[in-house]
Formats: structure tokens, sequence, C-alpha cells
């Protein structure tokens, strides 16, 4: 798509773009400049070389300069902090060079992401020489300092090599924060040397609920090792992604249960789970033994993550064994608590000494809330935005992920034209991601500023491949990276789906599985009763979608009539739709009978 009369097509939406006349032309006698010593801004004019040679074959080497150059891609690190703080930048664009500063190394980062965007996005154009990059000045930085994406590996385990990938393409979305789920009811994931049946015996199962209510037979498992996951936290920190860790606690405990029961209400035994669902048994409160064991655990945990924050679940914990276990009613009696809300509560403060004695902070599904917050704690707003909102006015941090906009694993389309997800009720297609508005209007500004972030969630119970996980993750993570990084002024819908046509071409230059059910037809459907007449209009996800229509029943192809607008029909009939793009169908085709009352 030209970009010579509208913004280039760069997601999520820089704050400040000002087009140009005119491109620099990238050539083979192109350099890339840093200034002398400078061993950060090497180490990026270095990943920035690779990049443009993975994209376009051109090898442009990395040479020291005293500053900006003819034919030269110079990367300056400013020491003095600037206005774009720490994760911002600017970049200039014009025929002679191209220019790209920040106060740190982070802030470039995101630079050279802004600047591969405006490479050419199909092969034809990133094959001609010299490659063209159009004019432009962008002053840029994120709205939230939390953009994050969380993979459900405590259900399924994936390879190292996907999640590489995996934050790859958060990298590309100027997301920083994976959320690394690892421990669940039906596998623990991370090696902890101190209780090796955690993954012995945790980390398997001997078959999987593949669909609602159907098991496979085949067993399945595998965790990380403290060395893997130690590489992984490397791999994410060149990018500039912090990874999360999540330790469940005081429910989704049944894998560590199975292999220390002790650590129980009832002392088990207990059989690994196969199919689904929030279980009753869960880490007894009123043992001193769990504690101890959680200690020892969090001790190895943050040894390997060295981020500021780990996330401690304590979300779905069902009170049933604590209403009944001798101890937990006794540690109720003694710590003078109401109730099991108030143990939980309880339960959430002494794990959060353990933290603290760490030194690290710790976030929590918004369930944390219940029985009283403990003073530190980090929420993580799930249930809507309710619980963000009550976190937010008594002063903690919030990140904004509710699942009827954020959860990843709901179907993005009519179920009917998509592949099996959790609920068929659950619907979060693009366009409804992309309009969720993190901050809360019920919040003062002051209270507004506890809002940290977003991020999208990928839970696994029907998501077993990595190309289904990249499937219901994209594009509906661009949505999301888009709400946390761009002006709340500057996000808008139209703009956006105009910008993923080309992000579209991206996907499919690195091979990412993504959905294209932004392309699907929504059919709407007024009947008139007494004529018997329906008005029919259409509408999909995707810019300016050329849309045809049958209403003989056979399947719509480039020459079948393009809808122009409501259009009008006798019932019954059957019609059947689908989107065009340069005479091919890329959308499933949808059909919805229109009967007669």
């Amino acid at each position: 798509m030209a970009q010579t009369k509208s913004e280039p097509a760069i997601i999520p939406r820089p704050a400040v773009v000002t087009t140009q006349p005119g491109y620099f032309q990238l050539n083979t006698a192109t350099k890339i400049g840093v200034s002398a010593g400078n061993a950060p801004a090497r180490k990026l004019g270095e990943m920035l070389s690779q990049a443009v040679k993975d994209q376009t074959g051109l090898f442009i080497p990395v040479t020291e300069k005293k500053g900006p150059a003819p034919n030269t891609l110079f990367i300056e690190l400013v020491s003095q902090p600037d206005s774009l703080g720490k994760e911002g930048y600017q970049l200039n664009v014009d025929n002679k060079g191209i220019i790209l500063r920040a106060s740190e190394s982070s802030g470039a980062f995101y630079g050279i992401q802004t600047l591969l965007q405006l490479l050419p996005a199909d092969p034809e154009a990133l094959a001609k020489r010299p490659v063209q990059i159009p004019a432009v000045t962008i002053k840029d930085r994120p709205r939230f300092e939390w953009r994050g994406l969380m993979l459900d590996c405590g259900r399924y385990y994936y390879s190292m090599n996907f999640l590489k990938k995996l934050i790859d393409y958060m990298a590309m979305h100027k997301m920083n924060v994976f959320h690394w789920h690892l421990t669940e009811d039906h596998g623990w994931r991370l090696e902890i040397k101190k209780y090796p049946r955690l993954t012995d015996i945790g980390a398997w199962r001997t078959a999987t609920e593949f669909s609602q209510g159907r098991l496979n037979g085949t067993p399945t498992g595998g965790y990380y090792t403290q060395a893997q996951a130690r590489e992984l936290v490397a791999y994410a920190a060149e990018r500039y992604v912090t990874i999360v860790p999540e330790i469940e606690m005081p429910g989704h405990a049944s894998a560590a249960l199975v292999a220390y029961p002790e650590l129980s209400c009832t002392g088990g035994p207990f059989k690994t789970l196969t199919r689904w669902g929030i279980q009753k048994d869960i880490f007894c409160a009123g043992n001193e033994k769990t504690f101890a064991f959680l200690e020892d655990v969090l001790k190895e945990v943050t040894a390997i993550f060295p981020g500021a924050v780990v996330h401690m679940g304590g979300d779905e914990a069902p009170k049933d064994r604590w209403k009944s276990c001798p101890k937990c009613q006794t540690r109720i009696r003694e710590e003078h608590l109401k109730d099991e809300h108030e143990l939980q509560s309880y339960f959430v403060k002494r794990v959060e000494k353990i933290f603290t004695a760490q030194k690290r902070n710790y976030i929590g599904w918004d369930e944390i809330l219940e029985g009283g917050l403990a003073p530190n704690a980090w929420v993580m707003s799930w249930r809507g935005i309710k619980g963000g909102i009550e976190a937010a006015r008594q002063g903690h941090n919030v990140v904004m992920t509710p699942y009827d906009y954020y959860y990843l694993d709901y179907y993005q389309g009519k179920p009917s034209l998509e592949p099996n997800a959790i609920f068929d009720h659950a619907i979060n297609t693009l366009e409804k991601v992309y309009g969720f508005e993190p901050c809360p209007q019920e919040l003062t500004a002051d209270e507004a500023r506890f809002i940290k972030g977003v991020q999208g969630n990928v839970w696994s119970e029907f998501i077993h491949t990595p190309e289904k996980v990249t499937y219901m993750t994209f594009p509906r993570a661009a949505a999301i990276a888009e709400t946390g990084w761009t002006p709340k002024d500057r996000k808008q819908w139209t703009d956006f789906t105009r910008r993923m046509e080309t992000q579209y071409n991206r996907y499919d230059l690195l091979h990412i599985n993504y959905a294209k059910s932004a392309y699907n037809v929504w059919q709407t459907t007024i009947l008139d009763s007494v004529t018997n007449t329906a008005t029919i209009s259409f509408k999909t996800n995707s810019y300016q979608p050329e849309i045809r229509y049958s209403t003989d029943g056979n399947e719509p192809t480039a020459q079948s009539t393009l809808y122009a607008g409501p259009f009008k029909v006798k019932a019954p009939v059957l019609i059947k739709s689908a989107t065009f793009k340069n005479g091919k169908m890329v959308s499933n085709v949808y059909e919805e009978a229109v009967l007669s009352k």
C-alpha cells in the first residue's frame, strides 16, 4: 500500500508522525554508524544490520562515526535524559540519511522496530535495489510501562524454540512483558532443585481434554530446566522483554499436591488430572510446611528471574477444604480471622514476606483483594475492571487484563468459522479487543496513574500447538500492543485496520500462522414479517473490504455480486458471503438462512 498520502503503516501507531516527501535509498554502500567506543550502540547496530539482511538480503556493516553522515543509519544514545523517557526515541529519515536518537538502549531498540516497519512489506519491493524507506520524522514513547502477553505453559508445554519466536513477535510489537504461566493443576513446568518430584511427577499426565468433554489417550508433559529458564530470560532481555514467572498459589496447585500430598488439607493421595476445571484441593493454609515449601520454591524462582515482579496467582481458590480442615480452622481462630476469605488474605500476606525478603514485588489475580490487600501487591484485573478500579483507589499498581476483552483463548469470530475455543458464547473480535480503554472513567487522574498497563492472556486448555497459539494471538495482540503504547487520542479503529493490511504482509514474510478472522463477514438481518422481506447488511473487521455474496445457493466467487450497502431479499433465502482481495478469497465463506415468519 502506498504511503505517500498517509502515515506509514506502523504498529503500534507512534505518538507523533510527520511525513516528508521523498525516500532514503538503502543500497550496498549504506553504513550503520555508531559513536566510537559506544558498546550498547554497536550492539544495537549489529542487531539492526542482521534484521535488515534478514528482510532485504542487503548486508549493511556497522562502522564508528563521529556523527550523522550521508548514506548512513546513525544510532545515537544521548547521555542526558529527555522528555521521551527510557523507552522513547526520535527517528528522522530523509533522502540523505537516517538518525535514530534515544536516551537509553530500550528506546533505541523500539526505534529500530519502527525503522524495520518502514521497509517494504512485500517480497518484490524488498528485492529491488535500492530499497526505499519513506522520509518521515517520528517522536515516540509508550503510554504504559506494562505491555504484556501471557502464555499458559502450565496446561500445555511449549518448546524453548517456540517461546523464543513468541518473544521475537512480542518485541516487533513493542510489547515488553512476557508473563510465563509455569504451574497449574495440570502441570508443573519449572525445575525446582530442592523438590525434584514437582517435575519428575507433576510435569506429566496420561491424557489431555482436547475438546469439551473429550480426552485423547496420549501422554503429554515436559518442563524447563533452570538453565533453560535462564537462557530464555537472557534472550528476552536482549529484546527488552522482562519475563514475569507465575507460580500459582494457593489454588491451581494439583500438580504440586500430586508430588507432595502433605501440603494439602487432606493428605491425598492425588492423581494427575487430565480434565480441565477448577479443583477444590489447594495448598493448606494452616500447615507451616506449606509456607516452608513456598519459601524454598520462591528462593529458587527469584534466583532465576531478575525482574522486579513475580506473579503468585491467587485466583480461583475454592475454600471447601479450608472450611473442613482442622489446621486451617485453627489458623483462623489463632489469627483472629473472620472467615476463609481472610485466611486467603493471611496466606497472601505470609507469601508477601517471602517476596520482600527476596527484594521482589509480587502481582496476583484480582482475587487477592478478598479479605484485604497486602501493602506492596500489584493487581492483575481479569474479572472485568472492577478489581482494577478498587486496587487503584487503594493506591496499588494495576495491570488491566479483563477476560471479556483480553482473553485470547476466546473465539475471535463466529464459532462455526473458527477452530475450537473455550466457550461458544465468548467472542473477542479484533475490533472489540482494540476498543478497550484501560483507564476507567470512574478513576480520578491521581487514581488512574496506578494503571500501569495492559496484557493479553493465552490460556491453553484447547490450544495444543505453537501454530494455534499464534493463530489465537495474532492479530489481536497487535490491538493490545497499540492500546499499551499509543496515546489514547491517537487510537482510531479505521486507521488501525488500514495499517494492519501491511502488518498482515509482515506476518506472511515471517511465516506467522495468524488468524484471518478479521476478513470474515458478519451479517445483520432485519426482517419485515408482513412482507417477508429482509434488509441485509455486512461488515468485517478489515479495511475497506471487498465483500461478495450469492443468494442462489452457490459459493461466492470474485464475479459474485459486490456488496455496496444494505440490500433487500425475499425470504426464505440462503445468503453466502466472503471477502476478496486481488481476485482471491481471503475469508471463510459465511452462510446464513433468512427464514419467513
